[in-house]
């Protein structure tokens, strides 16, 4: 056990300085403090039962302070993990949200069935820092590059479409994408780009994208979402939502351009059990060795120390109301 602020531990001295006190002042000074006409029902008072219980209060008091000053100090146990070897690389998930991903022939449409798989994988990746990038019109970063495994998750559940500028900006998507990884200095620097469209918005061509990816050595695997020939897609009419049949359009050849710029690889996800099979075999692919340093996992023990200072008040007050102010 440790302390999170040991130099707090020097308030200590006060409680040794208030029995120091309370031995040689208070306890001396045997004195009656009231004018009786005799003493005699209190000389016994220092060897009975009861003359023992009045100094209950004090000590009560005293290990509470005692306690209390060790709880604000914060002690925290922790133990050693050794060095233990690793797969972990740098990912960012680029995830269309246009509102074409709101299409049923995935279970129960392609954004949805986007988000819980990629949480699975997400689930298996412990070591890897993950980050998140959305785009449909334009793009933006929903999690930077981290570690948090619940936060990541959390985000990741939270995309949805319609938030931003309808389109699907390919080359914009990628490009924020490789932002958040250029300045890795990890081995490996990974794109998983997801789309069901064609590249029809943006600023940023995804030719150019993918030659600024393979310039930071950034590999890049695009995978091509939706059913081939139509797909079931909710329209709002008068009436309410009307599900008809729509063209499913992927621009594949360019899917694989960019995977091929890249060092990566296309996929291509007709349906739930297709694109999971697909996070699968990167996930496969993706295994850089690395070792993590042993550190230390703390765990919080203030609480045991605060609890007993609590008791000791309550005990302290119970005493004084119910024993202590009875006495003769």
């Amino acid at each position: 056990m440790h302390f999170e602020y040991p130099r707090l531990l020097w308030l200590l001295a006060i409680p040794v300085l208030l029995v120091l006190y309370y031995v040689f002042i208070e306890l001396k000074d045997k004195r009656p403090h009231v004018r009786v006409s005799s003493v005699t029902p209190w000389n016994k008072g220092g060897s009975s039962v009861l003359g023992v219980i009045r100094h209950f209060p004090f000590a009560l008091r005293t290990v509470a302070l005692v306690m209390i000053i060790i709880a604000i100090a914060r002690p925290r146990s922790s133990s050693k993990l050794d060095k233990v070897d690793s797969e972990g690389i740098d990912i960012v998930l680029a995830m269309d949200v246009s509102t074409s991903m709101l299409a049923r022939d995935f279970t129960p449409d392609r954004i949805n069935a986007a988000k819980d798989i990629a949480v699975q994988f997400i689930s298996q990746r412990p070591s890897d820092r993950i980050g998140i990038v959305v785009f449909a019109g334009e793009s933006y970063t929903q999690c930077p590059l981290t570690t948090d495994r619940a936060t990541l998750i959390n985000l990741m559940k939270e995309i949805q479409t319609g938030l931003i500028e309808d389109g699907t900006a390919i080359g914009n998507g990628l490009a924020t994408a490789v932002a958040r990884l250029k300045d890795s200095d990890a081995k490996s620097r990974v794109v998983i780009l997801l789309t069901d469209g064609v590249n029809n918005a943006g600023e940023i061509t995804p030719q150019t994208a993918a030659e600024v990816a393979k310039t930071y050595g950034i590999r890049v695997y695009t995978i091509g979402v939706g059913a081939n020939g139509e797909a079931p897609y909710p329209v709002m009419t008068p009436w309410g939502v009307d599900i008809q049949n729509v063209k499913v359009e992927i621009d594949e050849k360019l899917l694989k351009q960019i995977a091929d710029t890249t060092g990566g690889k296309y996929f291509r996800a007709t349906d739930n059990t297709k694109l999971s099979e697909i996070y699968g075999e990167i996930n496969k692919m993706e295994k850089a060795r690395t070792t993590i340093d042993s550190f230390p996992v703390y765990k919080e023990l203030y609480t045991s120390f605060a609890l007993i200072a609590l008791v000791c008040l309550l005990l302290e007050f119970a005493i004084n109301m119910l024993v202590i102010r009875r006495m003769p």
